[in-house]
Order: structure tokens, then C-alpha cells, then sequence
């Protein structure tokens, strides 16, 4: 029996040796789970067990419900057949057999008539940009070419699952890129339930809605990238995550405010005028009772209204940029050096979620202090809407 909390060094002073070690996940359908972790973490281990080549000592693995941990070797087969599709590091392209046989042997496996299998498979090489291809031989193609037919083929066994081990490390970085777009834009269409183990953290960043991290053949930390990257587990975690480009992980949802005051577009030029020296603002963004962005105001502006006595606002509509939640960081910063104004998050009815001023876009570049991604001040959490559209 394992001790609880035991590591792999007790395991060794014990004789036995460990390759994962309490490894407990879920994976969502439809989602991209991504497990990352270095040579000898246990992640190659860990999705042998998941096809079933590896049996686990103890503990149960569920494959849409059903317990796959002790099936016979035909269940097993049926499982591989119907359900669960592979993609492998180094292609595993039979060489003999052309690209569209290659594409369409898993169905042949499964018994299906060759009318359908290759159609099948040439909708599957259209998918992954290689169709016209299939009369040729893996020998023919490139290595990303090859990467693609090995793709194909686990599109064209059409199974809610697929597995994806090291699947691009192989690739040349450009076309590992394209890959990784590639499987992107498949998951967008497709909606698959993807395992894909990597030892990049930067492709883990970038393919996977949630990541498990493993060490020693545990895994330490599970969470999305940005939950990663700005609530680390522990000092392996930080250390980790240290170098990434966090501008090219973290998103405009994960780092903006809530504006303190927004103005409604009837409020007057004095009511303007003491909120933005009541909260020390030289811009009010205003909005409509709907929450859409109207425009922005000015301190000089208002300050210039007031003086004239006019009744309505100086409102410049050019003045704010709007961006997405979903919006990368690295895409952001022209925007912002383009106005003074916070950018505007907005959602996708184009209502105001939240707003990047320029120093909490710039704040956002470094790692997270000992109190986390705020810092130790106490923030605020309030917003006051003033004026009534009508």
C-alpha cells in the first residue's frame, strides 16, 4: 500500500518504482485538457494507462462512463475501435499504403466498406488541408505533411475522444505553429474530447482550456492557463512559469477593472465635473442604460463646459477603444498607446464588462507577487452609475 504522501524516493528505499502516483482528473467533453510535464514526470505513462496499454495498480479510469480499468483484451480492442482515437509523436504512418489508405485504416479495422472508409478519409485529409493527397505515399510528403495524414486519421475514425501524444515535438517550431493553428480551427468545428500530452508549456498555454501539471509522477497543479500562470501551487509551478510570455496567455478578461464611476449621456457638465475630482479621474467613460459605450469625457473638456455654462457633455466618441474579453494581451498594446482612455471590455452584445487602464495592462507583464495577481492593496470592487438615459 502506498503511503499517503509518499514520493518517489521512499518508493526507490522501498524496491519499487513509481511512474504516476495518485493522478486524479476529469476531462470535460468537448474540451482540450493538455497534461505537461518534463521527461520522467509520468505523462507518457499516464496516457498509456488512458488507451489501456498500461494497467494501473490501483484506482479506476471512465471512458465516457465506463470503467475501462480491467476490460478483457477484446474489450479493450472495442474501445480503441469505437471510441477513442490516437495521434502519435513520430506519425506511425504505415509506409506501404498511401496517404488515403493511411487516413482510412481505421476504419478499415472496423469493418467498413471501402466506398465509404475512402470518403471518409478524403473529407478528413480536406479537413487537415491535404486534399488531393491521397494517392500519395508518407514518403512523398514533408514531416508536418505526415503529421496532418496522422491527424486525418483520427478525424476520419470519427471517435468522441482522441489522445494526442507529444504529437507535434517532432515538428520543426514554424510547423509545429501551424499545427497547433490547425488543431485550433478542428476544435472549433469539430468539438472533440482532446488528451494531449506535451512537455512544452508554451503549447500547453496555448491549446489547453484547463492544464494538469505533473511532477515526479504527480500531478501538482490543474487549472486553466491563466490560473496557472497567476495562482502558481507551489515554488515548482512559479518557477516553471517564470519565462512565459504572459501577454500571449493572459486575455483583457483576466487582467481588467471595474471602472469606479461611469456617467450616464445626460448627465450635466457640473455632475461630471465633481465626480471626476471626487475619484481623481481625468476621463469618465460614458455609457447607456444598457451598458453600450457611448463615448468618453475629459477633465479639460468638462472643465472648459463648466466654464462656458453649457448643459450637455463634451462627449468624444473616438476617444475609446473597445476590445474583447478574449482578446490577448500582445494585441492590445497599440490600442492602448493610441488613447489616453482605458480600453473598453466589452462583451459580445458590445456591453461594458470591465475597462484595461495602461497601467494595469503594463502591471499585468509581471509574475504575481506573494498576495497574488493584486498585489497586497485592498482594490476596490465598486461602481457608481451616474445619470439616468433616457
Amino acid at each position: 500500500m502506498l503511503a499517503e504522501g509518499a514520493d518517489r524516493d521512499q518508493l526507490r528505499r522501498d524496491g519499487l518504482t513509481a511512474a504516476v502516483i495518485d493522478a486524479t482528473f476529469t476531462v470535460r467533453a468537448g474540451e482540450i485538457f493538455v497534461v505537461m510535464g518534463l521527461s520522467g514526470s509520468g505523462k507518457s505513462t499516464l496516457i498509456r494507462m488512458v488507451n489501456g496499454l498500461l494497467e494501473p495498480t490501483d484506482g479506476h479510469l471512465r471512458l465516457d462512463g465506463q470503467d475501462i480499468t480491467h476490460l478483457t483484451p477484446a474489450g479493450l480492442r472495442e474501445v480503441r475501435r469505437d471510441k477513442v482515437s490516437m495521434v502519435f509523436q513520430h506519425f506511425a504512418l504505415l509506409p506501404h499504403r498511401t496517404v488515403g489508405e493511411n487516413a482510412a485504416y481505421a476504419l478499415q479495422l472496423r469493418g467498413v466498406n471501402r466506398a465509404d472508409r475512402e470518403r471518409a478519409a478524403e473529407e478528413a485529409l480536406a479537413l487537415v488541408g491535404l486534399g488531393g493527397w491521397g494517392g500519395h505515399m508518407p514518403s512523398e510528403l514533408s514531416g508536418g505533411m505526415r503529421q496532418r495524414v496522422g491527424l486525418a486519421r483520427a478525424l476520419a475514425a470519427d471517435t468522441d475522444i482522441m489522445l494526442m501524444d507529444e504529437a507535434f515535438s517532432a515538428l520543426d517550431p514554424l510547423v509545429r505553429k501551424e499545427m497547433q493553428d490547425q488543431l485550433l480551427e478542428l476544435q472549433s468545428k469539430l468539438g472533440k474530447t482532446i488528451l494531449f500530452i506535451t512537455h512544452d508549456l508554451n503549447e500547453a498555454m496555448r491549446l489547453g482550456e484547463r492544464i494538469a501539471m505533473m511532477r515526479d509522477g504527480r500531478i501538482v497543479q490543474v487549472g486553466t492557463a491563466e490560473e496557472i500562470l497567476n495562482e502558481p501551487a507551489n515554488d515548482y509551478v512559479s518557477q516553471f512559469v517564470a519565462d512565459v510570455d504572459r501577454t500571449r496567455v493572459l486575455t483583457a478578461g483576466a487582467v481588467m477593472e471595474r471602472p469606479v464611476v461611469v456617467i450616464g449621456p445626460h448627465t450635466g457638465p457640473k455632475a461630471a465635473h465633481r465626480l471626476m475630482r471626487e475619484h481623481q479621474t481625468q476621463a469618465l467613460l460614458v455609457v447607456c442604460n444598457d451598458r453600450q459605450v457611448r463615448g468618453v469625457v475629459w477633465e479639460e473638456d468638462i472643465a472648459e463646459a463648466v466654464r462656458k455654462g453649457d448643459e450637455t457633455l463634451p462627449l468624444r466618441k473616438e476617444g475609446v477603444a473597445v476590445v474583447s474579453p478574449d482578446d490577448r494581451l500582445a494585441d492590445l498594446f497599440q490600442q492602448a498607446a493610441a488613447t489616453r482612455a482605458p480600453l473598453a471590455v466589452v462583451n459580445e452584445s458590445g456591453r461594458l464588462e470591465g475597462i484595461i487602464p495602461r497601467v494595469t495592462l503594463l502591471s499585468a507583464l509581471a509574475p504575481p507577487g506573494p498576495h497574488g495577481p493584486g498585489g497586497d492593496g485592498d482594490g476596490t470592487d465598486l461602481e457608481t452609475t451616474v445619470g439616468s438615459p433616457r
